[in-house]
């Protein structure tokens, strides 16, 4: 009896060890979102500052991926909004909106007051109403380091003929997600799968969600048949029948410890290849690729793809090697890439930006390209970049000792490396300078009502004071960083 009883009190022990981790690890989630929602808003007191339209002329956008690229509805235009960057240390956010004139090959950046905040992974579908509207919904932000995100469930409309951005507030929607799909049909969007992340979680979605553009509502969907198993990073289209197709995909267990495998894992769960489908991109034999395609009725096709590998490729003959050799030395066309942005205006794909990645660096890209999709003759270059002239900051060896340490220590939560530097600076107004060993609390304590106030000034009187105060922290945090 003895022994069973020490065995049920080991039991109950585990439990309130088990039952105290899920406290501290929801905790640090609700934290990490907190300080998230702080940086955001940061932002967003930025932006709050724009008071008019300006439309500008610009060389072409910056290196970026998980942006979306929209064909205008009614002009020979192409929009690009969002996305972002990483430079091998810092992760930047954009929600910049720039329109591609087809005709004339140029650039313009729009500058629209109350935009959209920041965020990479979102999707974007237009419809011809009113002189056309691009739709927005969902994304993500993620901090400067790479290592916390905050996943959006807001919809955004941009009345392409006014210029002007509404956030569109409806009960009922989708949660938060990124790589998710989303696609106009018959006057509603219509919104399949995602991922969601977080310190308590790691989920995939299958579901589907409706919007009426008409009423301006959402719908949960419960289609008939077989659906996809959950999943982010497909393709999603509509049939001129009003279907609609969904293909591929990605899925996997849970997030990957490593920084830049992490990073990579995210990046392929927004466009649907992971670091698996990535060594497989080098086979040593034959490889058989099967994929699901699954129509809104349930109907499940089942397409199969051979690799052919090495093994195979030898037997080829040189003669034939030199002919393919010599086509391609006169044939253009992008490199390998993924989470590229596409567009199709008048039967022509487009092809901006994305990224590709040799050994431990990551290359970030700013070039379009475009093929006839009736032709498929040849690729034409339309905006060109050298990627080697790419910026790329190598990760310190203390910043590689801190990942391993945080691994052996099983997590713990670092404080100190929730919020990082704004990518905007607040101009040449000198800040309280930090004292030589002041410590963060002591700073902090020390300036805060300087803090509070010029918060206060850029997010405005109505501001509530509990949002005022996280801004006014995340502030004087990010410049006690930069100081030490």
């Amino acid at each position: 009896m003895g022994k069973k009883g020490k065995r049920e009190k080991k039991g109950k022990g585990a439990e309130k060890t088990a039952a105290k981790m899920e406290r501290k690890v929801s905790r640090r989630a609700k934290k990490e979102e907190e300080d998230l929602e702080a940086l955001i808003a940061e932002f967003q007191s930025l932006d709050a500052k724009k008071t008019q339209v300006i439309e500008s002329s610009c060389p072409p956008p910056s290196p970026r991926l998980n942006g979306s690229l929209s064909a205008h509805p009614e002009k020979d235009e192409l929009i690009l909004f969002g996305g972002e960057y990483f430079n091998g240390q810092k992760t930047y956010l954009y929600n910049e909106l720039y329109i591609y004139n087809i005709r004339k090959n140029s650039w313009s950046k729009v500058e629209i007051p109350n935009p959209p905040p920041r965020r990479c992974a979102h999707q974007a579908a237009v419809v011809p109403t009113a002189g056309g509207q691009l739709w927005v919904f969902g994304g993500e932000f993620a901090s400067p380091n790479g290592e916390q995100f905050y996943h959006y469930k807001d919809l955004w409309v941009l009345h392409l003929a006014t210029k002007t951005w509404e956030q569109i507030k409806a009960s009922g929607g989708p949660s938060g997600r990124s790589g998710h799909r989303m696609v106009a049909c018959k006057r509603q969007l219509i919104i399949f799968g995602g991922f969601h992340e977080s310190a308590r979680d790691y989920i995939y979605y299958n579901d589907v969600y409706a919007f009426n553009l008409d009423c301006f509502t959402w719908n949960k969907l419960a289609p008939s048949g077989i659906g996809p198993a959950p999943r982010s990073g497909c393709q999603m289209a509509t049939t001129p029948e009003g279907s609609i197709i969904i293909y591929g995909g990605y899925s996997k267990q849970g997030p990957k410890s490593e920084k830049r495998k992490r990073r990579r894992g995210r990046q392929a769960e927004a466009e649907g290849a992971g670091d698996e489908e990535m060594e497989k991109q080098s086979p040593q034999g034959p490889v058989e690729i099967v994929k699901e395609v699954v129509a809104e009725d349930g109907t499940v096709m089942t397409i199969k793809q051979v690799i052919s590998g090495p093994a195979e490729e030898k037997e080829r003959s040189e003669s034939e090697e030199e002919e393919e050799d010599g086509a391609l030395s006169q044939q253009v066309e992008p490199c390998p890439r993924s989470n590229a942005m596409l567009a199709v205006k008048h039967g022509v794909l487009y092809v901006y930006g994305g990224m590709f990645e040799v050994g431990d660096r990551q290359f970030t890209l700013s070039d379009l390209y475009s093929i006839d999709l009736h032709k498929m003759e040849e690729w034409k270059v339309l905006v060109e970049m050298d990627p080697k002239a790419q910026e790329w900051l190598e990760e310190s060896e203390s910043d590689e000792e801190d990942d391993d340490m945080e691994g052996a220590e099983g997590g713990e939560e670092e404080e100190e490396s929730s919020e990082e530097e704004s990518e905007d600076e607040e101009g040449e107004e000198q800040h309280p300078s930090v004292q030589p060993d002041e410590k963060h609390a002591d700073y902090l304590s020390r300036t805060e009502q300087y803090w509070i106030k010029l918060a206060r000034s850029n997010m405005g009187p109505d501001a509530k004071e509990k949002k005022v105060v996280k801004v006014a922290h995340a502030m004087a945090k990010t410049f006690y960083e930069d100081s030490v």
